[in-house]
């Protein structure tokens, strides 16, 4: 288990530092890129409910998704951090429904819909630092995603956004590790990974 935890931990510095030397333009057209891709997936225009979140820093930019999905009619739930590193969720009622959260995170000011909520979206869409071909996933290091995660359905597409260069070969995990069954990245779309 230590292994494992220094081999993320390594990992996750490379992947950082690589996501540090992106420029502003690279980030946003990253951002477009993932956004149209994912928009034109027939999993996402048939969805009533998706769990997003939005997106900080580096990551791939998830705000215009965020808001073209609110825009066309779907119902947009965001994650809210609970003091425990849970996730409450929260509906997205546009950009001024958005409120500062610990972590430098923008999180609804909606009312909490319970950490239950995550279970009856119909697509769900994760940050990631960089998933492997078997689906497993490189978080942050919080676990609160994997939390979230294990609350939804084995049916459900979990779809980490991702930069070209960061599904990888192989990414340590350990048995709490939830996988994501696909990867939207810029210039390849929306790649399915095998399931678990």
């Amino acid at each position: 288990m230590l292994e494992v935890q220094q081999d993320k931990a390594a990992l996750r510095a490379r992947m950082l530092a690589a996501r540090a030397g992106l420029s502003a333009d690279e980030r946003a057209e990253a951002g477009r890129l993932i956004r149209d891709a994912l928009l034109s997936l027939p999993e996402m225009q048939m969805a009533g409910t998706v769990a997003a979140y939005y997106s900080v820093g580096a990551e791939p930019a998830s705000r215009g998704l965020v808001y073209a999905l609110w825009k066309r009619g779907t119902y947009v739930l965001l994650p809210v951090l609970r003091p425990d590193g849970d996730l409450d969720w929260a509906s997205y009622e546009g950009p001024d429904s958005l409120v500062p959260g610990p972590r430098g995170l923008r999180e609804p000011g909606e009312p909490r819909r319970g950490t239950g909520a995550v279970a009856r979206a119909d697509v769900v869409l994760v940050p990631a630092l960089a998933v492997d071909r078997a689906g497993n996933r490189l978080g942050r290091g919080g676990g609160s995603f994997d939390r979230a995660l294990a609350r939804v359905g084995p049916l459900i597409p979990v779809i980490a956004l991702l930069y070209d260069g960061e599904l990888l070969a192989r990414v340590p995990n350990a048995v709490h590790d939830i996988r994501v069954r696909a990867v939207a990245r810029p210039h390849h779309g929306v790649t399915a990974l095998p399931a678990p």
